[in-house]
């Protein structure tokens, strides 16, 4: 059992005064209420919640069954590449087309940039309803691009979208571009 012990003050002169009983403080009570208040309050507060995004991925093929590979034609395209210090670069070639720093243009994530750049690609394509947004991050990219990238396809409802790695050609040019070499 915790106590508080009082000690008693002599007084060597003067009125001679009754004597009092020492104060005994029973703090066990007061240590059960705390460890009853810690456990209600652990109980009833919210954890933060994971923020999370839900990703549509095809579904896996089943043992045996052959997919056959759909060809996509550019003019239904857009690549994006997230660079670093918040840059972003795209183009509607393909791998032979992208030949210097000079066909990779440059962007920003304004209202005048990535939204206009995929309404303009929209209304350029063959087949707007097959319109297909390609996402490729770089090494120098950082994790807030990427989800303000994916904002965007939810402001420009763009329903078809792809996260992909950077190939070889494009990292060449990419790196020419920032000044990389």
């Amino acid at each position: 059992m915790a106590e508080v012990q009082v000690q008693d003050k002599h007084n060597k002169g003067g009125k001679v005064r009754s004597k009092k009983h020492n104060a005994r403080v029973d703090m066990t009570p007061m240590v059960d209420l705390g460890f009853l208040l810690i456990t209600f309050f652990m109980f009833t507060t919210t954890f933060s919640k994971p923020n999370i995004m839900d990703m549509k991925l095809p579904a896996k093929p089943k043992p045996g069954e052959v997919i056959a590979q759909s060809e996509i034609d550019l003019s239904n395209s857009i690549t994006f590449l997230l660079g670093k210090d918040d840059r972003i670069f795209y183009h509607q070639l393909e791998r032979s087309s992208l030949t210097g720093p000079e066909k990779l243009q440059e962007t920003t994530f304004d209202r005048d940039g990535v939204e206009k750049v995929i309404d303009d690609a929209k209304k350029r394509a063959k087949k707007p309803e097959l319109f297909t947004v390609i996402i490729k991050p770089t090494d120098d990219s950082n994790y807030k691009n990427f989800v303000d990238l994916l904002d965007e396809m939810a402001i420009t409802k763009s329903e078809r979208y792809g996260i992909g790695k950077v190939n070889p050609e494009e990292l060449k040019v990419y790196d020419q571009k920032v000044g990389i070499k």
